[in-house]
């Protein structure tokens, strides 16, 4: 027999070795790396999804938090685990896009060490002062910031909440110093407390202190205003055309994880996130989802790549020295 004619006969056996493997998978119990500590955004809404997965997968889905580093350490769990589909990855903006422009060097290369499976949600970003604030409108907080440039709180240094303000003070002439604390609650309350002038929050945290007027939202740095929160206007509204940005979470796997394993854990994905028990909490929550498939989620990456690792670089943004 020619090598040729082995070749092509080979062909279709590996395909349906493949495939025969996609149909027996899973046979054990997944994990889902979190790089981030039990508690936060991230581990919340991996635990819920989670719980959601297993039964239509016919195995536990176990949630394991690796924090440390801007997660890199997770990152670099799951880029070197077996390419099997057993070994998830919480993505998010800092995971896939800030962190090559934030660190000279990474374990781990976002573009090319993992596959997309699924998108989560975009989490709004409002800028919030006291409901007692002399500030009512954005405007009136940028004009008082070219006399005395106010403090600004978010959950951590090179968060999506820093980023997006430090992108906002580029774009709009804004003056603020920024003051990070450990997670976005404790930002909110120090800033109930008066000892922080505005807050830039998610709306999974912030919401309930807009509709209950704790706080005043001046703006969010939506494209459109969102349905939780109709009377706060957007940045894109007051003339500032390119003041966009979110928060936003999504799941991925390994490289070079089979194709079908990748279409069952998005379909299911999808199903979950679309089913009433999230679609009632996301809607509650202010959090806006997208049923994308893997390749729509790696082009709204990329996108996201192009904008922000260049503007983290000329911000001069950095979390290794």
């Amino acid at each position: 027999m020619t090598l040729t004619r082995r070749n092509a006969l080979a062909a279709p056996l590996a395909l349906a070795a493949t495939n025969a493997r996609a149909q027996a998978w899973p046979d054990r119990p997944l994990r889902w790396v979190v790089g981030y500590p039990p508690g936060g955004a991230s581990d919340a809404f991996a635990r819920l999804i989670a719980g959601l997965m297993g039964p239509k997968l016919g195995q536990n889905v176990v949630v394991e938090n690796r924090p440390g580093g801007g997660a890199v350490l997770a990152s670099e769990i799951v880029a070197r685990a077996p390419a099997d589909g057993y070994t998830w990855m919480h993505v998010d903006n800092g995971i896939l896009t800030y962190n090559p422009a934030l660190y000279s060097r990474l374990p781990y290369n976002p573009d090319t060490d993992f596959t997309g499976v699924g998108f989560i949600g975009r989490f709004p970003l409002y800028i919030v002062v006291p409901a007692n604030s002399p500030w009512s409108t954005f405007a009136e907080y940028l004009a008082a910031s070219r006399r005395q440039a106010p403090n600004y709180g978010t959950p951590a240094v090179a968060s999506p909440h820093h980023l997006a303000m430090e992108m906002v003070k580029r774009r709009t002439g804004l003056e603020a110093t920024h003051v990070p604390f450990r997670g976005g609650p404790a930002a909110i309350q120090e800033l109930l407390a008066g000892n922080i002038e505005s807050v830039v929050i998610d709306c999974a945290t912030g919401l309930p202190y807009i509709r209950d007027g704790r706080v005043k939202a001046l703006a969010v740095f939506n494209e459109a205003r969102s349905p939780e929160a109709p009377n706060v206007p957007t940045l894109r509204e007051l003339g500032y055309a390119d003041a966009v940005a979110y928060g936003w979470q999504g799941m991925s796997v390994a490289k070079a994880t089979p194709a079908p394993i990748v279409e069952r854990l998005s379909r299911d994905m999808m199903a979950v996130i679309q089913g009433p028990e999230l679609t009632s909490r996301f809607a509650t929550l202010g959090i806006e989802y997208r049923p994308w498939s893997p390749a729509e989620f790696a082009t709204f990456v990329e996108g996201e790549n192009r904008v922000w690792r260049p503007l983290i670089r000329e911000l001069g943004i950095r979390l290794d020295g």
